[in-house]
Parts: structure tokens; sequence; C-alpha cells
């Protein structure tokens, strides 16, 4: 077996308080940006995910996002175990989870989403700056969450895209009157997976809902519950069991075109192609409405 595995299990070993020995690894398809492993050791098995060094801070990150999720002991998600540069190369030691060939219980999951929503924040942004996929994400505490999406979001998207030579009309305009989408209520700081789209949710072989590859950060409940509507969606159970615990607000239909616009920035800048286009066609839409 690769050294570097045998120096990894080492590290699990140190983390976990005994000698772990490993006894075999398999590549796992799915991953975009790092390679994913199962990798079967003495003390049983773990999911690993394998990049070059640069990508360590984005690793401890998600660690920090998993445990601080799991902490609240709403939805599930796997445990991290270790976030480590060993032989030149990052990794990210993950709770193996199994999960099902089927489906599984989309109202619970909707319902504990919304559980991890309801519980009581103080302020917006997060502990630390992490990433959505591999693009920086700023989190400073905020006490305004139109101020915050306003700059660390739209405008922060706007100005990656702009060093790509890509711009944007009445991006300015839309950014000058990003309040009046929220004049109906002042959002409530929630803590946010960040990321949640139908890929990056699931569900066990006796069907308990499990989200994973979280960009956590404390925002408005319904930026987390718009992103579930973009790519696909997810069942209307999920929807049902979500605002059965709070229910819909008045605006969301509008904000939630707000919310995704960021997630359709971050694609123009990760993969190009016809993503810029529908920011502006999204764009033009929000700012003459």
């Amino acid at each position: 077996m690769d050294t570097v595995w045998t120096e990894l299990c080492r590290r699990i070993g140190e983390r976990l308080g005994e000698s772990v020995a490993p006894r075999g690894t398999s590549r796992l398809a799915g991953g975009c940006i790092h390679n994913a492993a199962r990798l079967e050791t003495s003390a049983g098995t773990f999911f690993v995910k394998r990049n070059t060094a640069h990508c360590l801070e984005q690793f401890e990150a998600e660690a920090e996002s998993l445990d601080i999720i799991a902490d609240t002991a709403t939805i599930r998600v796997p445990r991290p175990v270790l976030a480590a540069e060993t032989g030149g190369e990052a990794f990210l030691v993950l709770e193996f989870i199994e999960f099902g060939s089927g489906g599984g219980d989309a109202r619970r999951m909707g319902r504990e989403l919304a559980e991890l929503h309801a519980l009581p924040q103080t302020d917006f942004g997060w502990t630390r700056d992490n990433f959505i996929g591999p693009t920086p994400q700023p989190n400073p505490p905020a006490d305004d969450w139109p101020a915050f999406f306003r700059e660390h979001r739209l405008r922060w998207m706007f100005g990656l895209l702009a060093k790509q030579g890509v711009r944007f009309r009445h991006g300015d305009a839309l950014l000058d009157r990003l309040d009046r989408f929220f004049d109906d209520e002042p959002p409530q700081p929630s803590i946010l997976h960040g990321d949640l789209w139908g890929g990056n949710a699931g569900y066990t072989a006796d069907g308990t809902p499990v989200v994973f590859d979280p960009a956590a950060y404390r925002g408005h409940d319904e930026a987390d519950l718009a992103m579930t509507e973009l790519f696909g969606g997810f069942p209307s159970a999920f929807y049902e069991g979500y605002h059965a615990v709070r229910p819909k607000r008045p605006g969301y239909r509008r904000r939630r075109e707000l919310y995704n616009l960021y997630h359709i920035l971050n694609h123009a800048l990760l993969f190009g192609g016809g993503y810029a286009g529908q920011a502006q066609s999204t764009i033009d839409r929000l700012a003459r409405g």
C-alpha cells in the first residue's frame, strides 16, 4: 500500500487515541473537485477526500462546518475525524456512511433542516471564512443581513467575475436596491448548510436523511431553502416537512431567485458556459422587479 496511507492512518490513530493500521483503499466516484476514497483500517472504515496541499484550508473549513452542524443534533452529517497534510497532499477523513440505493424519508429531511434553521443565533457570518466549492467565501460577523448579502455574497462574486473579464448589466442597480427584497420582515440568523443542492444530500439504507459537503455560515434560512429548488429541486414531501416547522413567508418567491443568483454566479466563475448568460437574465429580472 502507498506509504501515504500508512502515514495517514498513523495520524488518524493519534486523533482517535489508538493504533490504526491500513487494510485497503478503493477509489470512489462522484467528486468533481477532490478525489474520494474508501479507506479500510483496523479501526473501521473511513471516507477520505484527497487533493493537493493547498486544499488543506478548504478541508479544515469543511470539517468545522460538519462539526458545528453535527453538534446541533438536528440533521445528520458525516462526523469529521481529521483534516491534515501529509506526503505533500491534503486529506479530509470523515465517518463513512453507507448510503442506500433507493430514496428515504424526504419529509423528515425537510423537518430536520427546519429544526437546524430554528436554532437561535446572535448574528450573521461565521467564525471563519470558508469556501463555496473551491471559491473563497467571506463570512465576517454582521448584524445586517441585506448588507451582508450585498457585500459578501453578490458584490464579492461580481468582483471575482470581473477579474475574469465578465461584467453584468444592471448589477450595481440591483445591489443599490437590495433592501427592497426584505421590506416584509427583518431576516433572523440561522445556521445554514450553505450548499444544499440535491447532490449534497442522501439517505442511509434505513431511510435516514444525511447532508454533506457544507459551506456553513449564519444567514437567512431562505437562502438554504432557495438552493434546494435549484438544479432539480427536492421532492414535495421535503417542503411539506420543512414548512410544517417553518411556514413559508411572504416575499420568499422573489427572494428565492435573488439567493440562487449567488450560486449561478459561482457556477459562471467555475464553469463558464451558459451560466453567465443565466446570471445576466436573472439580474435583469431582479433589477426590474
